[in-house]
C-alpha cells in the first residue's frame, strides 16, 4: 500500500485523537518520480514478469515434489525428516514469492491471474482473506505502533516494542522465543483466523467475516489444506507418524517466516511508538515513518532475495508494496540514493548474521526484556 489510502480507520488514542499521516512531501515525490522512471525502461516489466512465473513453476514444483515423496516414497525416518525440512522450506518459498506479492496486488498485472494466486495462502493453511486486514491494512500502515501494528502483538508472549507491558518471563523472551517462532503456524491452522473474525478486529482495525466469493474460499482453503496435510497422510501412514512429521515441516515453515519479517522491524535500528504518541504528534509522513520503521539486511547476498521474495529489502517493500519484489534490488539503490539527498537514514544490516544479532540484542536488551517504560531500571 502506498501512503495516499482512503478508508482506513485510523486507530485512535486515549484522547480520542486519530493517528494521521500525509503522503506528500518532496521527499516522497521524488522518490516515486524516480522509482516510476526505473519502472518503466524498456523490456523491465515484461522480463520481471518472465521471472516471476519462472519462480513459481520452481517453488510449486518444489512443494508438490516434496509432499509426494514425503507421502509416497519415503520409507525410513531419515528420508521423512529431510522431505519434511524440505516441505516446510518449500511452503515458506511459496509464501515469500506467491502469496505475499498476489496479495498485495504485486504478482501480476493481470487481476484475474494474481487474484488467483492469493488463495495460494489459502492452500497452505491461512486465510488471504483475514491476512490482507492484518497485514496489508494494520501493519503497512501503522508499522511499529504499539496497538495498532499487530505484527508486533505477541502479548502475553513476547514483549517486541518498548510500550508494550512487560512480564516477568520476558526477561528470559531471547532464549524462548526462538522455540515459539517456530509454532506459530499452529496457530494458523487452528484458532487464528476463527480468533480475529470472532473478535470482528485486528488491532483497531475492524474485520467482518467474508461473504460470498471471499466466503467460499476460506472455507475451500480450509478443506484443501486439511486433506493434503493431514487426510491423505492419515490414510497411507500411523497417526503418530503423520503427527510428527506435521510437527518438524510446521516448524520450519512458521520458524522461517516469522524470523525473516522480524528482521525488518524488530531490531535495535528501527524505531517503535504508540498510538497516543503519534496521535499527539499530530500529522506523520508516512513515507519518512515507514523507513523509520524498517531495515533492509544482506542487500547483496543473491541467493538470499530469490528464496526470500526479496523481502530483505524491505524498506523498498514497504514504500512500495505494490510493485513486484523481482524490482527491489535496483529500486534499493534509487532509494538509497534519494534517502542521502534528503538527508533521511537508510538502514540496512550487510548480511544475514548481523540482523539475527541485532534481532536478538533487541530481544534481551533493548528496552524490552529488561528496560522500558513499563520495567523497573536494572540495579547498577
Amino acid at each position: 500500500m502506498q501512503a495516499a489510502r482512503s478508508g482506513v480507520a485510523a486507530p485512535q488514542g486515549g484522547s480520542g485523537r486519530r493517528i494521521e499521516f500525509q503522503g506528500g512531501g518532496a521527499f516522497y515525490a521524488e522518490l516515486k518520480e524516480r522509482v516510476k522512471a526505473l519502472l518503466e525502461e524498456p523490456g523491465r516489466s515484461r522480463r520481471a514478469q518472465l521471472r516471476m512465473y519462472a519462480k513459481t513453476a520452481i517453488m510449486v514444483v518444489w512443494t508438490m515434489a516434496s509432499w509426494a515423496l514425503l507421502v509416497l516414497v519415503a520409507d525410513t525416518w531419515w528420508q521423512a525428516g529431510l522431505l519434511a525440512v524440505s516441505l516446510g522450506l518449500a511452503l515458506a518459498g511459496v509464501g515469500f514469492n506467491i502469496t505475499h506479492d498476489a496479495n498485495h496486488g504485486s504478482y501480476s498485472p493481470h487481476r484475474r491471474l494474481n487474484r488467483a494466486m492469493c488463495w495460494s495462502m489459502d492452500a497452505i493453511g491461512a486465510s488471504s482473506y483475514v491476512w490482507r486486514t492484518k497485514h496489508n491494512t494494520a501493519h503497512h500502515t501503522f508499522t511499529n505502533i504499539s496497538g495498532a501494528d499487530s505484527d508486533i502483538d505477541s502479548m502475553p508472549f513476547a514483549r517486541f516494542a518498548p510500550d508494550q507491558p512487560r512480564r516477568t518471563f520476558h526477561r528470559f523472551q531471547h532464549i524462548y522465543m526462538w522455540l515459539l517462532y517456530g509454532l506459530f503456524a499452529i496457530k494458523w491452522h487452528t484458532v487464528g483466523d476463527f480468533g480475529y473474525l470472532r473478535e470482528g478486529k485486528i488491532g483497531e482495525i475492524p474485520l467482518r467475516w467474508p461473504r460470498g466469493r471471499e466466503l467460499m474460499g476460506f472455507w475451500l482453503g480450509k478443506a484443501a489444506f486439511v486433506t493434503w496435510a493431514l487426510v491423505i497422510p492419515l490414510v497411507l501412514h500411523p497417526v503418530w507418524e503423520v503427527a510428527v512429521v506435521f510437527a518438524i515441516a510446521s516448524f520450519v515453515l512458521a520458524f522461517t517466516l516469522a524470523v525473516t519479517f522480524q528482521l525488518a522491524h524488530c531490531l535495535e535500528e528501527a524505531e517503535f511508538s504508540s498510538i497516543e504518541e503519534m496521535a499527539a504528534a499530530g500529522e506523520s509522513e508516512w513515507a519518512r515513518h515507514q523507513i523509520e520503521t524498517t531495515v533492509d539486511f544482506a542487500p547483496r547476498n543473491r541467493v538470499l532475495a530469490w528464496y526470500l521474495g526479496g523481502l530483505n529489502f524491505q524498506v523498498e517493500h514497504h514504500l512500495f508494496s505494490r510493485v513486484c519484489h523481482v524490482h527491489y534490488p535496483a529500486m534499493a539503490v534509487v532509494v538509497q540514493d534519494v534517502c542521502e539527498r534528503h538527508g533521511i537514514a537508510h538502514q540496512s544490516h550487510p548480511g544475514l548474521w548481523p540482523a539475527l544479532a541485532s534481532h536478538a540484542r533487541w530481544l534481551r536488551l533493548a528496552r524490552l526484556g529488561r528496560l522500558g517504560p513499563h520495567a523497573a531500571q536494572p540495579a547498577t
